[in-house]
This record gives structure tokens, sequence and C-alpha cells, in this order.
């Protein structure tokens, strides 16, 4: 005789203890199933046969005693090697049937195949094909209630033969259907069984136990009657009957496989959408908090980023790049410095300095009619405009020839306008500057103040020809306006002016160069805090929008217990079962995200809109993106484990 598939040696099975009364459900039971049998356990109910199965399917443990499958001892088993007997060895069919409500029958079937890495043109064909053999071809997209009694209780059949089903374990196939369809899955038991299946059929009908080859009597969890009708046990195994040790090989082999995590994957998301879709009210509240998180976060950095760029395209208008030159004192009891022209001449040499402009100017007073104003008149040569970016809003600037020639014009600041010309067009007017006539021949744009400097806009500028000779009688610069040839480069053009300098001068540092690089980074670094401080505050909501996930995956869980123990026992791995619903938890999160992300640019359109500084950067989206998918790891995490450490018996046993 072969080797028994399945053997139990005192095995006993008990419940409670401790504070609570210990009840004794399996009482020494001592069993022995060979391929190829058809053996009926029939019993009233409590009289222990459902947790018999249970520790049969490697669904429970017993409390003691030994159950060798295969003449392997499964107490030593983990609980992945425990999930491969159930998915490859055993199949399942329940008296309540047991499909997940939201998969098409097809989908019920597959799913044993999902958990095996069978790859999915393979598992469709299977599964097809098993359906069609039961009689619901025609049935295979259908849902669970749209089937009747003895069709779901086929594509569970189905669905145990789906990876071979060599050991059948029916749990009253018949207690919920009527006489007709029973006897359908009767016969169908019976063909499986001639086929050279084991089936295992659990009952309290003597009639149905009667169709078995051997009947087992169990009352008061313990075996008190084992009998034969006809051959139990073949004396030569049946065509296609798989042997113990062929399952215990395959046991030592598959059970470290990892199975197909991409088929795995693309049924968690298919089964997240679905169960999303099923309870969409539910899911929109949910996606709420994550939609109004991520949109939050985008449009609060997109108002902090369009700040930031509109102060610093502020603060660039006045030289980012620039370099100021003035002669200083070397020690406290030297003379001052001199910046001359020659100097002048010697750095719009260098090849770090893109243009140089000597700025010959004071404070004087400036009338028109009976109004005067004192402001600061500088004279300069016509690299003006592109050195200081300052646009004309009216008139023109002086040209090279009126710089050659001293001529007595003057361009405008718009603050001068104002006070000096109130509404009156000042073009071809002349503005007496320390009573030295200058005809207005432009208005400079409107160019503000600089972090606290006086307005630039009260100002008047001059050739710098007519400043020296007939303003203030000196031809040596005030100080010298430098441009760097490259903005990111500011401190080696400092360097090279500097050693430049230093040669020209013979040495004494009797000169100051400074610039506009570190305030303009000190600004960059204010409105940088500004946008993490704005951020930071709009990511309060996506963290409620988080524990909202948190809150409806563990309701899930709850929810949808039995489907948990359905899967396990149709071989899910913990591994599985965490996938499932944090691949749920992670879809909430991405949809959330997109959704949030395109509710955060209708947001940035309207503010566009209204004129407020808004600046969408890809980096923000994507990192607002990834912070909801995060959440939705962190946050659906926990739910996710809860649910894979379940019992698979009392998650199928949950109402």
């Amino acid at each position: 005789m072969s080797t028994p598939l399945i053997e139990l040696q005192n095995l006993r099975k008990s419940y409670g203890g401790g504070d609570t009364p210990q009840v004794d459900v399996l009482r020494g039971v001592n069993l022995a199933i060979y391929p190829g049998e058809f053996v009926a356990i029939v019993g009233a109910s409590g009289s222990g046969k459902s947790t018999l199965m249970n520790i049969l399917g490697c669904l429970d443990r017993p409390t003691s005693g030994r159950y060798l499958f295969a003449g392997e001892d499964v107490a030593g088993l983990n609980s992945d090697e425990l999930a491969w007997l159930r998915r490859e060895a055993f199949g399942f069919v329940f008296q309540g049937y047991h499909l997940i409500a939201s998969g098409s029958a097809q989908e019920n079937v597959e799913m044993p195949a999902i958990y095996s890495g069978l790859p999915a043109s393979e598992r469709h064909a299977r599964a097809a094909a098993l359906l069609e053999r039961l009689g619901l071809a025609s049935r295979s997209a259908n849902r669970p209630h749209q089937l009747s009694g003895g069709q779901q209780q086929r594509v569970s059949i189905a669905r145990a033969l789906m990876n071979g089903g060599h050991i059948i374990l029916a749990d009253e196939p018949t207690g919920a259907l009527d006489s007709h369809s029973g006897a359908e899955v009767m016969t169908l038991l019976d063909e499986l069984a001639r086929q050279g299946h084991v089936v295992i059929l659990i009952t309290h009908d003597w009639e149905v136990a009667a169709r078995a080859k051997r009947v087992i009597e169990i009352r008061d969890g313990a075996i008190i009657s084992d009998t034969t009708h006809g051959t139990a046990v073949p004396e030569q195994p049946v065509s296609g009957t798989l042997q113990a040790v062929d399952l215990k090989q395959r046991l030592s082999q598959g059970s470290q496989a990892q199975g197909a995590w991409k088929g795995e994957l693309v049924e968690a998301v298919q089964a997240a959408w679905r169960v999303m879709w099923i309870n969409r009210f539910r899911t929109a509240l949910t996606l709420l908090g994550i939609i109004i998180g991520v949109a939050s976060v985008v449009v609060m950095l997109a108002v902090g980023e369009g700040s930031k760029r509109k102060v610093m395209a502020q603060m660039g208008a006045f030289g980012s790049n620039i370099i100021y030159l003035n002669g200083t004192a070397a020690n406290p009891r030297a003379p001052q410095g001199i910046v001359s022209l020659s100097d002048v001449k010697a750095l719009a040499v260098l090849p770090q300095v893109h243009k140089v402009m000597p700025i010959n100017g004071n404070y004087a007073s400036v009338r028109f009619g009976n109004l005067d104003q004192r402001v600061y008149v500088g004279g300069s040569n016509t690299s003006f405009q592109s050195i200081f970016n300052w646009p004309m809003s009216a008139g023109s600037f002086f040209t090279d020839a009126d710089e050659a020639s001293a001529a007595a014009v003057a361009v405008i600041g718009e603050r001068v306008r104002e006070k000096l010309f109130g509404q009156t067009d000042p073009l071809g007017h002349y503005i007496l500057i320390e009573n030295v006539p200058f005809r207005v021949i432009g208005v400079l744009a409107t160019k503000g103040a600089s972090s606290g400097d006086k307005d630039s806009d009260l100002r008047v500028v001059v050739p710098y020809s007519a400043a020296s000779v007939r303003l203030f009688g000196n031809e040596n610069p005030e100080y010298v306006v430098i441009a760097a040839a490259d903005a990111r480069k500011v401190k080696d053009t400092e360097k090279a002016i500097d050693q430049l300098l230093l040669s020209l001068h013979n040495g004494k540092r009797d000169y100051e160069l400074t610039n506009n690089a570190a305030m303009i980074q000190a600004e960059a670094s204010s409105q940088n805090t500004l946008s993490l401080m704005l951020g930071s505050i709009a990511a309060i909501s996506l963290l409620v929008g988080g524990i909202g996930v948190m809150n409806i995956m563990l309701m899930t869980v709850r929810e949808r217990t039995r489907e948990i123990g359905i899967r396990m026992a149709t071989g899910a791995r913990q591994r599985d079962i965490l996938r499932q619903f944090l691949t749920e938890a992670v879809m909430l999160s991405v949809v959330g995200g997109v959704a949030g992300i395109g509710l955060a640019l209708l947001i940035g359109a309207a503010l566009l809109l209204g004129k407020v500084a808004v600046a969408f950067s890809l980096s923000a989206v994507a990192g607002a993106f990834a912070c909801a998918m995060v959440t939705g790891v962190v946050f659906g995490f926990m739910p996710a484990r809860k649910a894979a450490r379940l019992d698979p018996v009392t998650a199928l046993t949950s109402e």
C-alpha cells in the first residue's frame, strides 16, 4: 500500500483555557487517508467535523498530536509553506460557496492560479475550460449575486480544481442547495473521485455520505466508526493520481517559489479599482481629503514660488551681476583713494568684465517752473540702460554723440516727473540742475526701491561729460559700475578686478568693491523659507487626508474579513494579503493625487487671472504627488498588516 497523503496521530484541538473554560473539540483523532480515496466524514452539528476539516486543509493548527502530510510534519511548516499546501494540494468547496462578491465567476476561479504565478494567458484559458466543463461558460462574466446557488457551488468547485485540486475538501457542499442542485454537485464530486482526486466530504447527511467509498463517523470530537464500501483505497493508483512522494517533493521545491509578482500586482490593482468603484460615494469622501491636501500643497508652493520669482525679478532689476567700485582710505589716517578714468579703461579690457560705467554724481537741486526737488543727479555713459536693465517709459536715452559733445540733455526718473511736471509731458522741456539748463529727452520706467534703499526713481541721468564739465567740475568718477560677464561668477570677477587695481595702485587697497549678490541671496533665502512655511501648512491637510485613508482602510478590512479568509484558503500568503490592501490604499492616494493636481492647476489659473503671482514647478507637483503616494503607503500599511495577520478560520467564519 502507498504512503498516506494525510495521517493524523492522536490529534487534539482545544479552545479556551486560563481565565475561560477549556473546550475540547477534537480528542485523540487517528486517521490515514490515501491517494485516490473518496472519504466522507459524517457527524452531527458540534461533533468537531468542521474543525477537523480546517486542520486537514491547513487553515488551523492542532493543539497537540501530529499531522503528517505526505510524511512531512505540518507543525514544522512555516506560513508560506502552509499557504503553498492550500494553494497547490488542496481545493476547498464550502457550504456558503465563499466567492468574492466583487469578482466575476472567471476571476474567482482564477484566484488560486494568480497566487501560484501561472501566466495570465494560461490562467484565463484554464479557468475558461473549467467553467465550460462545469456548464458555466456563458456565465463566466457574472458576479456571484447573478448566479444561482448551484451555479455558485460549481464555480467554487472550478476554483478548487484550478491548481489541480489533488485533495478536494468539501464542507457540507449540498447544505445550502435544493435537491436537484445538490445531486448535480455530488455527481461532480463522484466524477472527480473517479478521476483520481482525493475527495474528503464533510457532512451531517448520511445519504450524502453514502456516496463515498469510505465513511468515517465522528462524535464529540472522536472517531467512533470507519467503514469501507467496496475498495476504498485503489490497489493500483488511478491514472492521474498524485502520490504522496510526488507531493512531498513538490512541497520541498515549490514552497520556496515567489510566484509571479507582476500578475499578483495586476490582480491587486484590478481588485482595488473594483472595490473603489463599488463604494463610489465612500471613496469620493475619502479622496476629498487627499485632493484638498495635494491641491493645497501645490497651490501654496506655486504662490510661494511665484512671489519669490517676482521679488527676485525686482531685485535682479537692480543688478545681480553688478559690482560697485569706489575710492576709500587705505587706513584711518590715509587720504581718500581715487578711482580714475584710466582705471576704468584698464578694467574694460578684463575678460571677466562685460561693461564698465563710471558715475559722476551727487545730490543737487532740480527745478521746473516754480517747483524744485533735491534728487540724485548722475553722469554716466550710454551703458546705463543695459547695465541696470532699465527701460524707458517715454522718449529716448542720450547717445554717444551727446556724450562726446557734453550735450545738456537729461533723462529723468518717474518720481522726478511726478513731482516736477505732474500731468504735463516733460519731453522737450528744460529743467534747471543747480541753475544749469538741461533739456528733458526721456523718462525712465518705474524701478522702485531695493530692500530699503532710497527710491531709485528719484534721480536724473545726464551724459558723464556734461556732469563733469557743466555741473561738478571734476572728471574723476564718484564710483564705477562694473557688469560681470557671468552673473554666476561675480566673486571670480571681483578677484580679477582686485588684482588689477592692486597693480595699478602700487599695492595700496585704497578702493572698495561691493556687489548685490549677497543681498539677492539673502532675499532668495527668505522667500524659500516663506515657501517652505506655506508648504508645511498645506501639508497638514494632506496629513488629515492620510488619516482618512487609514480610517477607510480599517473599515474596509473589517467589511472584507471573509474575503481575506477566502484568499487565504485559496493559497494567498501573508505578503499577498498585505500587497492587496496596500495597493488599495496607494490607489486611493494616486487617484486623489491626480485629482488634487488637476484642482491645483484650475485654482492656479484662477489666481493668474486675478493677477496673483503663481509659478508651478514640476518638482513641486511631483513632490506633492510623491507625498500623496507616501501617505497611502504609511497610512495604509497598518490596516494592510492587520488584514495579513488575520487567522484564516476566524476570517472565513466572520459575518
